[in-house]
């Protein structure tokens, strides 16, 4: 069963008066009639303020099945006037494709009433009209500011949750960190421990000081492809190998161990240094496809400082004599992997004593992305630090050499000095060997 009331209304206050007093009848709770009321008005409003009429239908549907059913209250501005956004309002409504606002309400359920020794009867009447349209209001204000202290307390008690879940979730970020951190230094360690284990012990030779400083690109992946490898061959000499591997982490570190020990078993074999890079690469070819390396080798008389060395696309070793005179021992070839690799000649110096031979990774001299600026800055600092105990050099440089950096990289700097000591040529030279 549906009835329904139709009326025309020009002013605000009579059309508000008409949809609260609808409400009232229905039984509508306070707070409902007073967000229809003002939802109602405000779609009437930008009529009403062009001095157009509003019509306003109230119907009620109700259910053949004992349910209270349902109050649709229709509002159409009439002309084209604007309206606010349904969105917005605080009972929003549904939209008709004529401009009109549409609100369904459920009807609350009829409240059972007794007569005096009698069974209860279905209808109930309506709720006790305020006397004024003042009273209305106050009811309506005293629930609005009752939601409003509801709303308020139920946000200081979210608050307090949240800044208590935040509490907990921040201990617990602080534990996960901390865990994680110590997962980290385990596995750097780890890491750091296996990757010494591959580096060849020191050398205590006679007539020659020899130290090395390597450090990773990062402290998560402290390993790498830079590697090096020093060993005493049969003649008493001392062959050094120097390999920077392409990339970063486990895989670049097998790929320069494996060229460390194709070297050291060419060496020790008896191939010529200036063939041994050509060599290695033949080697390593069959089961190593996408390795590349850079490669610089050096043997060395400790007895009389005669120095030979080789290069495949490694940056050139530094040279710094005791009078401060320096040279970087420039070898053109190509590295393993790459195309035609080996050394184009060897270079041949003499080492005197108190002289120092910088061997390094770009890693050192790259750090700021210009190689030549690196590599004059790494003139300076080995000048500076070539008189300190040995043991220092190496990481005095590089830490000289990374006061800024703008391009990581693994870096290995690798020292050798001849000591003062007799018997020696004081009178240095540097040549090319075909």
């Amino acid at each position: 069963m549906t009835t329904t009331d139709s009326r025309h209304f020009r002013a605000q206050a009579e059309l508000r008066h008409a949809v609260r007093q609808v409400a009232r009848t229905h039984r509508l709770p306070v707070d409902l009639r007073a967000r229809l009321v003002v939802s109602v008005t405000a779609v009437a409003g930008s009529a009403f303020a062009a001095g157009a009429a509003v019509h306003l239908e109230t119907s009620v549907r109700r259910a053949g099945d004992g349910h209270p059913g349902t109050l649709a209250v229709v509002c159409r501005p009439q002309g084209a006037v604007g309206q606010p956004e349904a969105a917005e309002l605080p009972l929003p409504p549904e939209v008709t494709p004529d401009g009109g606002a549409v609100w369904r309400v459920p009807l609350p359920p009829r409240p059972a009433a007794r007569t005096l020794g009698g069974p209860a009867r279905s209808k109930a009447a309506p709720e006790a009209a305020p006397e004024t349209e003042r009273e209305a209001l106050e009811q309506e204000l005293q629930q609005a500011m009752a939601r409003a202290d509801a709303l308020a307390a139920d946000h200081r008690r979210l608050k307090h949750e949240l800044a208590e879940t935040n509490s907990g979730v921040l201990a617990l970020y602080v534990q996960l960190e901390e865990r994680d951190e110590r997962l980290r230094r385990a596995h750097g360690k780890t890491l750091r421990e296996r990757e010494d284990a591959l580096r060849p012990p020191p050398l205590d030779i006679d007539g020659l000081e020899l130290a090395v400083h390597y450090a990773p690109a990062g402290t998560d992946a402290p390993t790498g492809g830079d590697l090096y490898d020093w060993f005493r061959l049969p003649d008493g000499t001392v062959h050094i190998t120097v390999v920077d591997a392409l990339g970063h982490g486990v895989t670049s570190t097998r790929s320069a161990l494996n060229v460390t020990h194709a070297v050291r078993t060419l060496a020790l074999e008896g191939h010529r240094l200036d063939s041994i890079i050509a060599r290695a690469d033949e080697v390593m070819r069959p089961f190593d496809r996408d390795v590349m390396a850079t490669v610089q080798l050096v043997r060395i008389d400790p007895a009389t400082g005669e120095l030979l060395l080789a290069n495949g696309s490694h940056p050139p070793g530094l040279l710094i004599r005791s009078s401060g005179e320096h040279a970087y021992l420039e070898v053109k070839g190509r590295g393993i992997g790459f195309p035609l690799p080996g050394s184009e000649k060897l270079l041949r110096a003499t080492l005197a004593p108190g002289d120092l031979l910088l061997l390094y990774t770009d890693g050192l001299t790259e750090s700021r992305r210009d190689p030549l600026e690196g590599e004059a800055r790494l003139i300076r600092a080995a000048r500076r630090h070539a008189a300190l105990p040995i043991a220092d050099v190496p990481r005095a440089i590089a830490r000289d050499m990374h006061t800024v950096i703008l391009h990581p990289d693994d870096t290995l700097a690798l020292a050798l000095r001849l000591p003062p000591g007799p018997g020696r040529d004081q009178q240095p030279n540097q040549e090319s060997a075909p």
